[in-house]
């Protein structure tokens, strides 16, 4: 078929297309709302080879494929085209690069980076695919090129500060290993499980001469992940999370407030009743509700009697030890936590003695945040955008997805192909 000289230069504008390409064959079925374009590369022209880029002749033509392109108008529109092989006398026959698709792609580059722009905004990908007009596979796989297309560019140098936690993947408790650089506030990698292979294989994506570089990691009290940041990262000191050691006390908080709650409604005492988020908070952070709330204790069980109790003992012990993390060096704070330790250990509270010998174990890496001064605060951020992310897909089956889904929205990546 013959296209008229003007539709064609049209389409030619719209597609970017190059000469000697030309347009064969336009197809329009406006009941399926579908437009095809046919493309040709003359008889007759030497073609360049994709490894020298030297022009030869062309051996033979490949089967017909097809490319998804950006609508046109209301018209979802497809590219078809027999590739020739060139005849390279130097690489023998290969298939010539186009200039409208990467290779072994459905898609031509202008609607991969639409895509990618559709499911950077869109709240799940199930959204994107029907923005897209594609099924959530295509979807899938079009995010999966684009991380890979982005791992290939992203540079890890300069890396100085890294965290490294788990987080939960699916039922069965089944846990990921997550790990950010920090100062660059991005996700580097991420692994099933939580184990040591697991930190292994995140840390292996810093290059071997870039890990002595590594100042320090942040993480929780796992001995799994610490024992894969000192054999990988030689000169990077452990930081144990202030995050996770508050959370280790009011864990500690809610068993005794439990079991004292527990023993008082026996005695028809029901002043603790849900009181549970109460003590669990900073009293900075308290609503005018529990505000409130703290004031009628006080008052109806008697403020003396409050501080002798179990509770109020408790309490004032966990709220004592954020004072630690306000010196501003690390012998001031290893003084305080002496004194600190000896009142925790002295109060016949077991949930927050047992807390206190751990980090009594662990205080010398737990010190080493007054050197440094990094949390794993950003990778709790990243958790809560990762929770995001699970909820709004309900869930993830498959790991790789899961993987290929954090690291789309939280690796910060270089994932486009048109620079504009």
């Amino acid at each position: 078929m013959t296209v008229p000289a003007a539709l064609e230069s049209h389409y030619r504008e719209l597609l970017g297309l190059v000469r000697p390409w030309k347009i064969t064959n336009i197809h329009l079925d406006v009941a399926a709302q579908r437009l095809d374009i046919t493309l040709e590369w003359p008889n007759g022209k030497k073609v360049p080879c994709p490894e020298c880029g030297k022009r030869s002749g062309i051996k033979d033509h490949r089967e017909l494929r097809t490319w998804r392109h950006l609508n046109t108008m209301q018209f979802q529109t497809f590219l078809h085209c027999r590739i020739p092989r060139v005849d390279c006398r130097r690489h023998g026959a290969l298939t010539i690069t186009v200039p409208w698709a990467e290779q072994h792609s459905r898609w031509t580059l202008l609607f991969e980076d639409f895509a990618v722009f559709v499911m950077e905004q869109a709240s799940s990908l199930s959204k994107a695919a029907r923005i897209l007009g594609i099924s959530w596979d295509e979807a899938s796989r079009l995010r999966a090129r684009a991380v890979e297309r982005g791992l290939q560019r992203r540079r890890v140098e300069d890396v100085e500060y890294l965290g490294i936690d788990e987080k939960s993947f699916g039922r069965k408790e089944r846990f990921i290993t997550v790990l950010s650089d920090l100062n660059g506030e991005r996700v580097l990698e991420v692994a099933p499980s939580k184990s040591s292979t697991a930190a292994r294989s995140c840390l292996a994506v810093i290059p071997e001469t870039e890990r002595p570089d590594v100042k320090a990691v942040a993480m929780d009290m796992s001995a799994a992940m610490e024992r894969a940041c000192r054999d990988e990262l030689p000169n990077a000191d452990i930081v144990y999370d202030k995050f996770h050691i508050e959370k280790h006390l009011s864990d500690a908080m809610g068993k005794v407030r439990a079991s004292e709650h527990k023993k008082l409604l026996a005695e028809g005492i029901p002043i603790f009743k849900r009181t549970r988020y109460l003590f669990l908070r900073r009293p900075e952070n308290w609503s005018d509700k529990q505000r409130s709330q703290f004031r009628d204790i006080k008052r109806e069980f008697g403020a003396t009697r409050f501080s002798q109790s179990r509770i109020g003992r408790m309490w004032a012990i966990k709220e004592a030890f954020r004072v630690f993390w306000n010196y501003a060096s690390a012998t001031w704070a290893r003084k305080y936590f002496t004194r600190w330790f000896f009142w925790a250990t002295h109060s016949r509270l077991k949930p927050l003695i047992k807390v206190a010998w751990m980090l009594k174990r662990h205080l010398e890496n737990i010190l080493t945040y007054f050197v440094h001064g990094i949390t794993n605060a950003y990778t709790e951020n990243i958790n809560g955008r990762i929770q995001e992310i699970k909820s709004a897909a309900r869930g993830f089956r498959n790991f790789t997805n899961y993987r290929y889904a954090i690291l789309f929205h939280c690796g910060k990546l270089d994932m486009r192909l048109q620079k504009c």
